[in-house]
């Protein structure tokens, strides 16, 4: 893992298109502003640990309903 340590408006670059800068410091937390193509999805981790259970439990789902339908039950 890298650690940047930056102050308020600094910012971090990562490749080309993806910019983070520190926009707030108050009470312990920071507020970052992040810029990047449209394309590129960008989520709270406890949000996007949801999305990808959710998307599993989709998928399971699909997977036991083929099944259900190319082997119906009597």
């Amino acid at each position: 893992m890298l650690v940047l340590t930056r102050k308020l408006n600094e910012t971090i670059q990562i490749g080309e298109d993806i910019e983070i800068t520190v926009v707030g410091i108050q009470d312990g937390q920071i507020k970052l502003g992040i810029s990047a193509p449209k394309h590129v999805d960008i989520h709270r981790k406890e949000i996007y640990l949801s999305i990808q259970e959710e998307n599993s439990s989709a998928a399971s789902l699909t997977a036991d309903l083929l099944k259900n339908l190319k082997n119906p039950k009597p």
